[in-house]
């Protein structure tokens, strides 16, 4: 069942979500014990990410009122999940039980997951961590023990058909002779490594917005590494030259304006395109507007539950989407098979509930891509945006052959732009 039910996940997600890319896989040990301490920005689905694509078996520790929930109680107690008991939870039980119940599976060679900023949320930075993890770690006395910092990032993580990055940092084994704080401090390195962190949310829009204007979208973990150098030529700027930052942000903050004005992204500035894609979404436009037709009530009814129970916390709106998806679409699979059942047989229920949900996904390929096309011909009468975007990323290259050149610069060669 356990297996079924990953494969099942895996499956949605790499629906929900466009495009998932997992990196590192090489750092994790596939037989020896290991503790796999991760960032936690998106609520529910980043246990998912780790239960999905770390090529083991993984123990959670989740909160204790998890296990009380309708359907996500039960899904907790089938991965064997590790109750934590926390003293605003108001649930019976302690914390040597917890750490008592991971050292049991960490000895019998498993592995086990634990989230040790304590919450989820959207801060620009890690949050300060939680002594667990370097706990768990010191108390199972295990001489093969690794630890493992994991990197959840998300181009948009509320977004549906968003991209994700699960990066699996390099592994750090755990010294007896080590207090709870170093291992905690080297647990907080760890993280640092395959996260992106800025001093404040203003600090890190504005490198998301450089970022979108400086690159091409082609995959998540070349937007993730230029972000993280963009960070670092921040940091760099604020110490040496804020006056030179100040200009450069002001002068992404208006572009960011100008594209947004006129309804354009940053990757949609771009002077060409295939005349057979326009050709291949006319022909498949009938098909997708069917899918679509047949989907859009219950993809405003996922949308809206999803507002109302996460009450527009961006840290819950995807766990409340993908769980309303998971729910909502089969049953309106369901529905469909049912009425063509009632009125045309069995061999028409079953053709519905075969081509139904293949309809809906092309539905969103092709309106994606058509979405792709009508901003680039959009971008077509804003030549003016295509140049200023270009003489924004001549300005980035000089700014990074700049660093680059200083004597104090921190930065290695091999991570400018």
């Amino acid at each position: 069942m356990r297996r079924f039910i990953v494969r099942l996940f895996r499956f949605a997600i790499e629906v929900f979500y466009r495009r998932v890319e997992v990196a590192g896989l090489e750092n994790l040990p596939r037989d020896a014990p290991v503790i796999f301490a991760a960032n936690h920005p998106n609520g529910l689905i980043d246990p998912l990410f780790v239960l999905c694509y770390a090529p083991r078996e993984v123990s959670f520790l989740a909160k204790a009122p998890l296990f009380r929930y309708p359907l996500i109680g039960w899904f907790v107690k089938l991965f064997d999940s590790i109750p934590v008991y926390r003293k605003q939870d108001n649930v019976a039980g302690s914390n040597e039980e917890t750490f008592g119940r991971a050292r049991e599976i960490l000895q019998h060679g498993g592995g086990v997951a634990i989230f040790p900023e304590g919450t989820t949320h959207s801060d620009a930075r890690l949050r300060e961590l939680k002594t667990g993890a370097a706990r768990i770690a010191l108390g199972a006395s295990l001489p093969d023990l690794t630890i493992v910092p994991v990197g959840i990032y998300y181009s948009a993580k509320g977004t549906f058909r968003s991209d994700v990055l699960v990066l699996f940092g390099a592994p750090m084994s755990v010294s007896a002779n080590e207090t709870v704080d170093e291992l905690t401090g080297d647990i907080e390195r760890g993280l640092a490594a395959v996260t992106l962190q800025a001093d404040s949310r203003a600090a890190l829009e504005l490198v998301e917005n450089a970022e979108d204007i400086f690159s091409d979208r082609t995959d998540v973990s070349g937007e993730f590494a230029l972000r993280k150098q963009f960070v670092d030529g921040y940091h760099y700027l604020c110490e040496h030259d804020p006056e030179r930052l100040a200009r450069l942000a002001s002068q992404v903050t208006r572009f960011a304006e100008e594209l947004r004005r006129a309804k354009l992204e940053p990757h949609e500035l771009v002077l060409r395109f295939r005349a057979w894609t326009i050709v291949r979404v006319v022909v498949q436009l009938p098909i997708a507007a069917a899918g679509a037709l047949l989907h859009y009530p219950t993809y405003r009814l996922v949308g809206f539950l999803a507002k109302r129970f996460s009450r527009e916390e961006t840290e819950m709106m995807a766990t409340m989407k993908f769980i309303a998806s998971l729910l909502f679409f089969p049953l309106t699979w369901i529905v469909y098979a049912s009425v063509a059942y009632h009125f045309f047989g069995t061999i028409a229920a079953v053709v519905a509930l075969l081509v139904i949900p293949l309809l809906g996904f092309e539905a969103y390929r092709v309106f994606e891509t058509a979405d792709v096309l009508i901003g680039r011909l959009r971008a077509m009468r804003r030549r003016d945006l295509v140049a200023a975007r270009e003489a924004l990323r001549e300005e980035f290259l000089t700014v990074a052959r700049d660093i680059m050149a200083s004597p104090t610069t921190p930065l290695r060669k091999e991570s400018s732009p």
